[in-house]
């Protein structure tokens, strides 16, 4: 199995989606409340993975089950930087992700775009096998 980052870098979908924990927490740097659930959290990387162009991770920080991962792409024409903060569990899946970007004017960007392909996302998720007897 790949590392976070390979898989990442691969854009290999499938195997990031591996490494979440059923019920990891996603927490967006464009929205209020965090996202709870492996299938949202995949749908919505899969939707990052749309919206990002030339991305790569510049830098890793580890911290026994904390990591670090910083990186840059860009949205728009518009160039971010940020980080994604992710907690493994002791079976090695991912069960907290953060994401924080800079500077405002390409988070901005990020949000409008993200914003435009939600109803998307959302259809996506629930669509997942992974959702069974879904609540809402």
């Amino acid at each position: 199995m790949p590392t976070f980052r390979q898989a990442v870098e691969a854009k290999d979908a499938a195997a990031i989606e591996a490494m979440l924990a059923d019920d990891v927490v996603f927490t967006s740097p464009v929205a209020f409340k965090p996202y709870q659930g492996k299938a949202i959290t995949a749908a919505i990387l899969r939707g990052v993975m749309r919206v990002f162009e030339d991305f790569r991770y510049v830098r890793e920080i580890q911290d026994g089950a904390h990591h670090v991962y910083e990186f840059e792409a860009t949205v728009d024409g518009l160039r971010i930087n940020g980080c994604d903060l992710l907690t493994f569990d002791a079976d090695g899946r991912i069960i907290d992700f953060k994401v924080m970007v800079r500077p405002l004017r390409a988070a901005e960007a990020l949000a409008a775009r993200m914003g435009a392909q939600f109803e998307a996302i959302k259809a996506d998720a629930l669509s997942s096998p992974l959702v069974s007897g879904n609540d809402g």
